[in-house]
């Protein structure tokens, strides 16, 4: 019974451990993704932007920029300029040496990255619904819902870190993370498609529409698979129970290699020659 109960004990330790390793591993990749796009942002965006040639912004966003509409260029130029530093800031705030260590920058980074995550789901919902934005309704429809489950994140966030909630606060500033992160997993998700069927396929490229646009653009941000998995993880770690963490982190594994290749395609496809 004793060497039964050992073997049990020990299968357990071990599943525990694989999860939180592929936990961990996807995470620091999408850190490093999301630090990669953040730079692309500041270098094309804030790069235009300082240099006064802002009609650069419609090679990649159709309309970003309309003469003589500053209402309509001030809301685009909070989107894109203020989102790269989020794509920094954000990532940051979950490396464990700097909330441990530096607790007050964490604090302060934390009450940033809240406010402009908030500013810059406003400023996409203008830019969607009244600017007009690339897509179609269907697009518009899943990126006002995460805009949505942003706001609601954030301030659900806020609260349990005021009332000293921590555990329920880092779970919330997870989930902020995650759909925060929406438009990120939306590009990584899209240059992927591009490349695995070596250009456009399964949608329009004039109307940008299509199914494959829909499945992307529905799963990074009204059904965003990163919060389903997450929470799957989150249920794994209260169950402890070894063959749901094994199912859990062949999942994640599956997630780090998307990952990979996503990270890995929009790099060369399209930040990298975008930078050149």
């Amino acid at each position: 019974m004793t060497t039964l109960n050992n073997l049990s004990s020990n299968y357990l330790y071990q599943s525990d451990k694989l999860l939180r390793l592929s936990a961990q591993t996807w995470f620091a990749l999408a850190i490093l993704g999301q630090l990669l796009f953040g730079a692309y942002v500041i270098g094309f965006y804030h790069y235009s932007a300082l240099n006064g040639e802002l009609e650069n912004w419609n090679k990649v966003l159709p309309s970003a920029y309309i003469k003589g509409d500053l209402l309509g260029n001030i809301f685009v130029g909070l989107h894109v300029l203020i989102g790269g530093i989020i794509f920094i800031a954000g990532p940051i705030q979950f490396i464990p040496y700097i909330r441990k260590n530096f607790k007050k920058i964490h604090k302060w980074i934390g009450r940033i990255y809240t406010f402009t995550s908030i500013l810059v789901a406003l400023a996409g919902l203008y830019m969607v619904w009244v600017r007009g934005s690339f897509g179609d309704t269907f697009m518009h429809v899943s990126i006002s819902i995460s805009a949505i489950y942003l706001i609601v994140f954030a301030i659900v966030s806020i609260r349990n870190a005021i009332n000293k909630k921590f555990i329920a606060h880092e779970r919330w500033a997870l989930r902020l993370f995650m759909v925060v992160s929406g438009g990120w997993f939306f590009r990584i998700g899209f240059m992927a498609w591009l490349n695995i069927n070596g250009g456009p396929a399964g949608f329009d490229v004039k109307t940008f529409s299509g199914p494959a646009l829909w499945i992307i653009s529905a799963t990074s941000y009204s059904l965003p698979i990163s919060i389903i998995i997450l929470e799957m993880y989150f249920y794994a770690k209260e169950k402890n129970n070894p063959t749901l963490n094994y199912a859990i982190t062949f999942l994640l594994a599956f997630c780090i290699i998307y990952t990979t290749y996503g990270v890995f395609s929009a790099l060369t496809m399209a930040w990298i020659p975008r930078l050149m």
